[in-house]
């Protein structure tokens, strides 16, 4: 009777979960970070059975041809037309710090943006020669075809997965924070530009007068941005392949399920949508054990425990100079160090610091002894220490790191510091700040912990879910606002409002030449009685 009475809640808990035949998942990925999110994607999907097939660039730098998790088309490309290497991040990143440390000029301002055009620019441009070798190749283009997939899994960062489900009549599914125009609500839900910052403007929720001008502008910036940079670079597959009237942005628009990579517990409040599924965090789990190397090196801390440094997957290294002011700092600190450095051993590097090429992340964020996360500001590795409660010092360099850590520091989680100012006496006042327990960086980190894993269900079973649900019912339109096939006109309802407008002023023209004709015939009638 025990037994019976056991085995009933297990039996109903098993009828509530929806059963899903086995899909064919076709997968185009972005390179470096945004792999790492995808992967974890692709390798829950298979653990459910699902045959994956990942559509990958013969330059690939982290996704692999060989997997247990999938089977890989490879595209033949060229190295020149490839941005995906570690010495392309490294140049962009030397010259975007150079730009910075001049950042008080006018030209500095106008530099800044021409070399983030020209990353942009080289980027799509290397993505949209990848589009043409993939339709000009009859064989691949056959074999996707062939394939009967039932679902295309995408980042659309960089929109050819987007493209090729339109051309294969496919559900589309994205894995997304990003797009070409910025931060990805822009394109799918209202966004007040009085309270949602757009991304590099380095605001918060609460703008002055003056930073609301500056949000406007940048969004100008991203709209010109995807008009004259973006879009050029996929027009001719466009045309050549759907004709003139095909918009790349309203393919992106017309995806059934937006899988968001974020969390408000980070994030920003604003209107979303109903094909909107947030799993931030869905790399968070518990923590394996240490390799043997590092163990040791973590319990020789005692009592201080230990603090981690990484600049995640682009960015191994800083230049001579910064990395020997990071390493005079870390000498000063009782804690002992594990720092993930790619160059030269810095020459003040002291006994407590320990240079790693690699380090399990999550495994040392999650370590008891773990104190403080110094990060560039990568969303990755930023939720991961969200999971496990560690609090941040933030060394942001590119693309939205700073804006990500304006986010952090909002929530009182973290400290940021300008790495072209930087100086041994600052970096280590502010380790000093974030480590100390009289400081509320923990405890602000540590509740937004417990509120990100206070939920019903976790970020990546979620995220199974309604892909799973899309395989189920071939799309889920029925989620998906229509606002994206208006004109912008309407969208707006600038033509109700002028209708409106001239309907009032018929009426008011009206009343005018009424009174007027009143007033004449009255004039007239006293004319006539004085005569």
């Amino acid at each position: 009777m025990a037994s019976y009475l056991t085995a009933v809640p297990v039996l109903l808990l098993l009828a509530a979960v929806p059963i899903c035949e086995t899909g064919r998942v076709l997968v185009f990925p972005v390179d470096g970070s945004h792999w790492l999110n995808m992967q974890i994607l692709v390798e829950a999907l298979h653990s459910r059975g699902h045959n994956i097939t990942v559509l990958r660039s013969s330059t690939s730098w982290y996704v692999k041809e060989h997997s247990p998790f999938y089977t890989s088309i490879t595209i033949q490309q060229r190295h020149h037309e490839s941005i995906e290497s570690q010495e392309f991040m490294t140049a962009f990143l030397k010259r975007s710090i150079e730009i910075q440390r001049n950042k008080g000029s006018p030209f500095a301002f106008i530099a800044f943006f021409k070399n983030f055009f020209n990353c942009m620019e080289l980027n799509h441009m290397a993505i949209g020669n990848l589009a043409n070798n993939i339709f000009e190749n009859k064989t691949v283009m056959q074999q996707l075809q062939e394939a009967q997939y039932d679902v295309v899994l995408t980042d659309p960062i960089f929109p050819l997965g987007v493209i090729l489900a339109h051309y294969l009549k496919l559900p589309l599914v994205l894995n997304v924070r990003w797009l070409p125009i910025g931060e990805a609500h822009f394109a799918l839900a209202p966004s007040p530009l009085s309270y949602i910052p757009q991304v590099l403007s380095h605001y918060s929720d609460k703008m002055s007068f003056w930073q609301r001008l500056g949000n406007v502008f940048y969004q100008t910036v991203f709209s010109y941005m995807y008009k004259f940079i973006v879009y050029p670079q996929y027009r001719g597959v466009l045309e050549r392949y759907f004709g003139p009237d095909v918009d790349l942005l309203t393919l992106i628009q017309g995806a059934d399920i937006w899988l968001m990579r974020m969390d408000f517990v980070f994030e920003f409040p604003r209107p979303t949508m109903p094909n909107a599924v947030y799993m931030g965090g869905l790399q968070c789990r518990n923590p394996n054990p240490l390799p043997p190397e590092l163990t040791d090196f973590v319990q020789s801390s005692g009592e201080h425990g230990i603090v981690i440094m990484s600049l995640g997957t682009l960015l191994g290294e800083l230049d001579p100079e910064t990395s020997e002011i990071i390493a005079s700092a870390f000498a000063r600190l009782p804690q002992k160090v594990i720092w993930r450095h790619l160059g030269d051993q810095p020459s003040t590097l002291g006994n407590n610091t320990l240079l790693v090429k690699w380090l399990p992340q999550a495994d040392l964020l999650g370590h008891p002894k773990t104190r403080a996360f110094v990060t560039h500001g990568g969303t990755n590795g930023l939720y991961e220490a969200i999971c496990h409660g560690v609090p941040v010092l933030g060394l942001p360099l590119i693309f939205d790191q700073i804006d990500n850590m304006v986010r952090l520091e909002a929530r009182g989680a973290a400290k940021a510091l300008d790495v072209t100012n930087l100086d041994v006496e600052s970096l280590t006042q502010a380790l000093n700040d974030i480590l100390d327990n009289t400081q509320p960086y923990r405890e602000n980190m540590q509740r937004l912990s417990r509120l990100h894993r206070d939920r019903p269900i976790k970020p990546l079973d979620n995220a199974i879910f309604w892909i799973e649900f899309v395989i189920r019912h071939k799309g889920a339109s029925h989620l998906r606002t229509e606002s994206y096939r208006m004109p912008w006109y309407e969208y707006h309802n600038l033509d109700v409002i002028m209708f409106l407008l001239g309907c009032a002023m018929t009426f008011f023209v009206l009343i005018w030449f009424s009174c007027k004709f009143v007033w004449r015939a009255i004039k007239k009638n006293q004319k006539s009685k004085l005569e």
